[in-house]
């Protein structure tokens, strides 16, 4: 297995169709059989008018089939606090994921941005 419980996960949800909305899940793996993972997190959504993410209030459980084409799947620091997690750009690196303390993810779907 190349995916063990506790470790965490940037997921992307790749876009379908253009204008669809883009989706993003971080979240721990709490179970994992191949690469098949449920997952306990938080989702976030692209607002159109703002291309910013925005995450979804709620704490979820999703699964994620990681060797899926649909998916985009990043290790993340086994110490990200994902209850901190949010979007923000960075000047000059771009739209970044990030919990505010050591992890800083780039989202270069957008660019960099000055």
């Amino acid at each position: 297995m190349l995916i063990n419980p506790g470790e965490k996960v940037h997921v992307i949800y790749r876009a379908m169709y253009e204008g669809s909305l883009r989706r993003h899940f971080v979240g721990t793996v709490i179970a994992a059989d191949g690469a098949t993972c449920r997952v306990q997190g938080y989702a976030f959504v692209t607002d159109p008018n703002t291309r910013m993410f925005e995450r979804k209030a709620d704490l979820r459980e999703t699964l994620v089939d990681l060797a899926h084409p649909g998916y985009i799947a990043n290790l993340i620091p086994p110490d990200t606090e994902i209850d901190n997690v949010t979007y923000k750009y960075i000047r000059d690196y771009g739209l970044a994921c990030t919990d505010g303390g050591s992890f800083t993810l780039n989202i270069n779907e957008y660019g960099a941005r000055t």
